[in-house]
């Protein structure tokens, strides 16, 4: 029988990238679902119908430019896939969370999340508990809220600044990008309209630079760090 994972692209500006060759290599067939059209990113709020996660073996939650903590938006479709990840999470589907997607998963299960006082942006090296999951990097970041760890999750990785990595049970929590590329970076280059990449003083010359410096061992990082995952924590548990 064929494994089947599902990419929820929260924005539209944050793809699944290198992820989806890492679990394609995998053996998976991929689908993929857009919450907020293009045509939506001023006013995202609103309900949104979701497939039926259950049919999964793995669901991807990817990054977004939104706050999973936002009022509006828990009271619409991240309350309504909240829902709908925990009842994934029970039937036994493997949940693996990106940025957002990681923020989101730590909110579901009883975390909080809230704005960071340390952003991160830029090639990072993480300090892991198990390299054998989560290799040390460098990883790319690019965030400004950061979670504190649901009841029962293990962190396994952390840099200065945030947590980066959790396991509970089948469910993967990253704060980093593993899927980042050339052409997401200039995604989010031009949609850099808080000028968040001088705030923390870096140059988005500098960003390009190191990730056309480090795209190779990054492609082969993510699909190692995939491998893990599918051995370690979804077909551990």
């Amino acid at each position: 029988m064929t494994s089947r994972v599902l990419f929820v692209r929260n924005d539209p500006v944050a793809p699944e990238a290198m992820l989806a060759d890492a679990f394609s290599e995998c053996g998976f067939e991929i689908d993929t679902f857009d919450v907020v059209p293009p045509d939506h990113v001023g006013a995202v709020a609103g309900e949104v119908e979701f497939p039926d996660l259950t049919r999964y073996e793995v669901v991807v939650v990817l990054g977004a430019r939104w706050s999973v903590y936002d009022e509006a938006l828990r009271a619409s479709w991240v309350g309504t896939l909240m829902t709908q990840l925990r009842e994934a999470a029970d039937a036994g589907v493997g949940l693996f969370g990106v940025c957002f997607g990681g923020q989101l998963l730590a909110q579901t299960f009883g975390g909080a999340v809230s704005r960071s006082d340390s952003p991160e942006v830029g090639w990072y090296e993480l300090s892991t508990d198990e390299p054998e999951l989560i290799p040390p990097g460098p990883w790319f970041e690019w965030h400004v809220d950061s979670w504190t760890l649901p009841p029962g999750a293990t962190e396994i990785a952390r840099t200065a600044g945030a947590s980066q990595a959790f396991v509970l049970g089948r469910t993967l929590a990253l704060q980093f990008h593993p899927e980042l590329d050339g052409p997401v970076l200039e995604e989010w280059i031009a949609d850099d309209t808080d000028g968040l990449v001088a705030k923390v003083g870096r140059t988005d010359d500098e960003l390009r630079i190191e990730t056309k410096e480090l795209s190779d061992d990054a492609a082969q990082r993510v699909r190692a760090l995939v491998r893990n995952y599918l051995s370690r924590v979804l077909h551990a548990s």
